[in-house]
């Protein structure tokens, strides 16, 4: 199997480890294998794939799209180091409000899958990250929504101080305010 599946202490949120096959050539790994993912429990057909770089410090989240346009994603840091996050966002969920962290990085490979109903965030603490990420909906603007990256009521402990955030995210709401049509 080539890939390592790590459920987190938010049980729906897992860990993904490629078997990477490496010698003085360079390597050689799986970034996503249906049958594998499903075997596992993740039955997602992703539909759409996104590019991101971001400069060191810079934070971007806690971002989500609502029903019916909602989101999976299978995240992976392809350049430099991040810190991603993902926050459970369906109301009467035992979880609600919690957040899990995982640090992933061109070194380590690994890859954070982040379910619907989610809410998810990252912050880069090398000099600069590229991200890949694949998603189970297209982008659609009238559907999307976010959370304050630095809602107390959440307290994710990020790794940087400082963070440079977009003038959009820096107006978001707080989780109990912010419109949200997930239930548990």
């Amino acid at each position: 199997m080539p890939f390592t599946f790590k459920k987190l202490e938010i049980p729906e949120v897992v860990l993904i480890e490629p078997k990477v096959f490496g010698d003085k050539r360079g390597f050689f790994m799986e970034n996503y294998k249906y049958s594998e993912f499903a075997d596992f429990g993740i039955d997602v057909k992703f539909v759409q794939d996104n590019h991101s770089k971001s400069a060191k410090n810079v934070l971007r989240g806690l971002h989500f799209q609502m029903l019916p346009k909602a989101q999976a994603k299978l995240v992976r840091c392809i350049k430099g180091k991040i810190f991603d996050v993902a926050v459970d966002i369906r109301k009467d969920s035992p979880t609600y409000g919690k957040w899990v962290g995982e640090i992933l990085s061109e070194e380590n490979k690994k890859m954070l899958y982040i379910p619907i109903g989610f809410a998810h965030a990252f912050c880069v603490v090398s000099d600069e990250a590229e991200i890949v990420y694949k998603s189970s909906d297209e982008y659609s603007p009238e559907n999307e929504n976010a959370i304050a990256w630095n809602d107390p009521t959440i307290n994710i402990i990020w790794p940087i101080k400082n963070p440079i955030v977009s003038e959009k995210d820096a107006e978001n709401g707080l989780l109990g305010e912010v419109e949200n049509n997930f239930v548990y």
